[in-house]
């Protein structure tokens, strides 16, 4: 695979330069080689952990130079689409995945000959192996769940401009995959590591900005609704998929125009606790009482455009009986339908947002909101 990759990168280099003339400015493409260990976040991860794990990403990148406002509020981000492949060490284990995932890269300092970036993104990875009880008895791989998981990347960069054409960099990297347990078990796979790359823009990768005078956007104060969907195995392997209801009700204030602070509460019911206490005839007809969570949070949101990234952080006021660790985080993102400076109904978006304690990733939630 790691072969088919790079002969890839080579045919798609060739094809960039013979049609360089046609190319919009700012359009590339960079490869990066990757290099680290499996982070054994748990002790409940019983695989062995090899010595060296490796991967290779081909990026495609669109420089933006202004051609939308929110380009120039955001300081001219380097969006991307991404196609990963990491090799885990241990083929009958782990195997390989194969992750597709947008990205966004913000400068961190910035100067003529060097920069100093960090990159989000958020996809879909391909696992080739992952838990199984039948026929191959796969029983080792805890960490994987099923085929199909979220694929997250952060990572930063040190970059030196050689010309408009050639970038050089040198990088630390970390990347968690996981099915957010719609199928476990689900402890997820860590990677982290130091990575080298070049980029290549056929045109520029300087193209050149256009400046608008733009008034600042008013700093305003929104309340904010958010419902969501989730399922769960429930901890029984190849068991029942059962509905997570979540809901939360905070309030949002706009800075710089282009960033927005949340501060509210979080609430969930897990079908799968209710399931339990049923079945084990603990707290008999009481077990709706004791199968919800709540919480209060606090998060940012980053807007690029109609793309919100948010990162929330959150402690449990309740927790349902089956506990876990006090403190949970989200991460993920918002689509908005709607965006509008007036009237009663200011915003509306879609979201997926993932929810984890730490490293070890709880539920992946399907949501929609309104501000007003």
């Amino acid at each position: 695979m790691k072969c088919v990759l790079f002969t890839l990168i080579i045919l798609l280099c060739s094809c960039l330069q013979s049609g360089a003339q046609e190319l919009p400015p700012g359009f590339g493409l960079e490869m990066n080689g990757y290099a680290g260990k499996i982070l054994k976040h748990t002790k409940n991860f019983k695989a062995p952990v090899p010595e060296l794990s490796t991967g290779l990403e081909l990026n495609f990148l669109w420089q933006t130079y202004g051609k939308k406002p929110w380009q120039q509020r955001r300081g001219f981000p380097l969006l991307g689409f991404g196609i990963g492949y990491t090799d885990y060490g241990i083929d009958s284990i782990f195997g390989k995945c194969i992750s597709f995932y947008p990205n966004i890269q913000l400068r961190i300092i910035s100067g003529r000959k060097l920069e100093w970036t960090a990159k989000a993104g958020f996809g879909i990875g391909y696992m080739t192996r992952h838990y199984k009880r039948a026929p191959d008895w796969d029983t080792i791989n805890n960490a994987i769940g099923s085929h199909f998981n979220n694929f997250t990347i952060f990572s930063s960069d040190l970059r030196l401009h050689v010309s408009k054409h050639l970038d050089l960099q040198l990088g630390a990297h970390f990347t968690h995959v996981s099915n957010g347990a719609l199928r476990v078990p689900n402890l997820g796979l860590n990677f982290y590591g130091l990575h080298a790359g070049i980029r290549y823009f056929p045109v520029t990768g300087s193209p050149d900005r256009i400046m608008r005078k733009m008034a600042p956007i008013r700093n305003r104060w929104l309340g904010q609704l958010r419902v969501g969907l989730a399922g769960t195995e429930g901890g029984v392997i190849n068991g029942p998929l059962y509905p997570v209801y979540l809901a939360s009700a905070f309030v949002s204030r706009r800075y710089h125009s282009h960033n927005k602070l949340l501060i509210g509460l979080d609430y969930s019911y897990h079908k799968s606790t209710e399931a339990f206490l049923k079945n084990n005839e603990i707290f008999p007809g009481e077990e709706g009482r004791h199968s919800w969570k709540g919480g209060l949070f606090a998060a940012n949101e980053f807007l690029v455009g109609r793309v919100g990234i948010v990162l929330q952080a959150g402690y449990y006021l309740n927790e349902s009986a089956l506990k876990l660790e006090r403190f949970y985080q989200k991460l993920g993102g918002n689509l908005y339908l709607v965006q509008r400076e007036k009237g009663a109904l200011k915003e509306m978006f879609v979201s997926i947002l993932l929810k984890t304690h730490k490293t070890q990733a709880e539920l992946a939630e399907l949501g929609m909101g309104i501000g007003f």
